[in-house]
């Protein structure tokens, strides 16, 4: 907000009149694109899994301890599923780069934290793929002391380099990026209060594994009375077929 256009000169970097923002069109960086999400993907069926098992077979006891399979799943929910793609992308209005009139587009470049009707929906601020590549932090908050710092060294410059490579590619602003790792890590700093610091006791592993232990037991005897009931119907279906024949 101090030096409104440093976003114009950080993109301006990566573009030329000639080529516009050239780095798209380099395969190995639309390659890298995609690694972000996957890793988020496979972090999250795993996170899932984990709770479906626990539910599925509750007596058994969880894979892991169950607040870290809540804390990944409810902080990508929260962080970049609903306030960054559905609260600030679908409805603050900021064109990309690539469609403002500096960089060869029709539409006007929009200051930071200005609410605009310029772009309709899926804009600029904040970088919901610099939010989910941020979100990897998560992982050191939950990982063994001993993981964390290797974990941190690995998905920092991740986080770094994907959010640089949508810059690169005229789909987000410099500030975009920036308010968008801010705040995703004001999501997991706040999460992880709740559920590791200052939390009420019911979010504890102990009572979290009772909770689903429950739950599943409760699912357990609905699906065998769901099962008792479909094989009466489908014993009494049968004989009036039969009856009729």
């Amino acid at each position: 907000m101090v030096f409104p256009r440093v976003d114009i000169w950080a993109s301006g970097l990566f573009y030329s009149d000639d080529a516009g923002f050239s780095a798209g069109n380099i395969p190995i960086l639309r390659e890298f694109r995609h690694l972000g999400p996957y890793l988020i993907q496979v972090t999250a069926i795993v996170c899932v899994l984990v709770l479906l098992l626990k539910l599925l077979v509750p007596g058994r006891a969880p894979l892991l301890p169950l607040r870290i399979p809540v804390f990944l799943v409810s902080t990508l929910i929260i962080g970049p599923g609903i306030l960054v793609n559905a609260i600030l992308k679908d409805n603050w209005g900021r064109p990309r780069p690539r469609s403002v009139e500096e960089f060869g587009g029709d539409l006007p470049f929009q200051y930071v934290w200005v609410p605009s009707n310029a772009c309709d929906s899926n804009c600029s601020f904040v970088s919901g793929e610099a939010s989910a590549a941020m979100w990897l932090v998560a992982l050191a908050f939950v990982a063994p002391r001993a993981w964390r710092s290797a974990i941190l060294c690995f998905v920092l410059p991740l986080g770094f380099l994907l959010s640089l490579n949508r810059i690169a590619f005229g789909g987000h602003f410099l500030s975009d990026t920036l308010i968008s790792w801010g705040l995703t890590l004001l999501v997991l700093l706040l999460t992880y209060r709740f559920l590791y610091v200052a939390g009420p006791r019911f979010v504890h592993d102990r009572h979290l594994d009772v909770w689903f232990t429950r739950c599943g037991r409760q699912l357990a005897t609905g699906a065998a009375l769901c099962m008792k009931k479909a094989r009466l119907w489908g014993a009494h279906l049968k004989h009036i077929f039969t009856k009729t024949a």
